[in-house]
């Protein structure tokens, strides 16, 4: 994970991680007990540590000093926990999210927690995200000019073949380059619930069978997720645009 992670790319995050911090703590004090939290040392192993705390000249923390200590991966870890966009990393998550605030809560909570996941458990966060692609369409599906109705039971797979017909993606009168995209969307879909189901600790495994360990596979399913979720949210608002509410006209005049 480091090495893909450009020292100018460490650069712009480490000033954006600094700022976060300041402004979630306020002072020395709390900013010191949150890095020290991310510290690991061993003093039996040639003094090992995983980085280096700064202090300035009156003892406080020398907080971007420390930050540049970090390896790249350390340094995402914390702009995730601080909630730092990462567009550069992650390029759809920033938009995605947005989407998600204002219009699916629920699948809002969910995916922010499996982002918050990423680096600390691989499977949990794609577990998580496959539940926030899941919450999307279920809410797109609830809308009553939309007249397929689900029963809460359906897999992401199930779901996603359904809304893909509502949104007459797979018409045999589409180009065949439309149907084909349409029909990969579908495998994605398929590949992330079977990632979650066979790939994670979501449903029991053994010893021998192979886990998601890689966060750099994990960013990838992210951000699928983000992209399948952000056209879809998308096609819906286009095809079903909510009603406009018409007010009535009130009469101002006193008599």
């Amino acid at each position: 994970m480091n090495e893909i992670i450009s020292p100018k790319y460490q650069m712009k995050l480490v000033k954006s991680v600094h700022d976060a911090i300041w402004e979630e703590y306020k002072s020395y004090k709390e900013v010191s007990l949150y890095i020290s939290k991310w510290y690991e040392g061993d003093q039996w192993n040639n003094n090992w540590e995983n980085f280096h705390i700064y202090q300035k000249d009156n003892g406080e923390i020398d907080l971007l000093s420390t930050l540049h200590s970090m390896i790249g991966s350390d340094i995402l870890k914390i702009a995730i926990d601080m909630g730092v966009e990462t567009p550069d990393f992650i390029p759809s998550i920033p938009t995605f999210k947005n989407e998600l605030k204002s219009d699916f809560k629920i699948a809002y909570d969910t995916f922010t927690k499996a982002f918050k996941q990423i680096e600390i458990d691989p499977g949990l966060a794609i577990g998580l995200a496959n539940s926030a692609l899941e919450s999307i369409i279920k809410e797109i599906l609830k809308d009553e000019r939309i007249s397929s109705k689900v029963k809460g039971t359906e897999t992401l797979y199930k779901l996603t073949t359904i809304v893909l017909k509502e949104f007459n993606i797979l018409d045999d009168n589409h180009p065949v380059e439309l149907k084909t995209i349409g029909s990969a969307l579908l495998s994605i879909n398929q590949s992330i619930e079977k990632l979650r189901s066979e790939k994670t600790n979501f449903h029991g495994k053994t010893s021998d069978d192979y886990l998601i360990n890689d966060t750099v596979f994990t960013y990838f399913v992210i951000n699928s997720v983000a992209t399948v979720g952000l056209f879809l949210n998308s096609y819906f608002k286009t095809k079903f645009p909510k009603p406009i509410e018409i007010k009535e006209e009130t009469d101002d005049l006193p008599f």
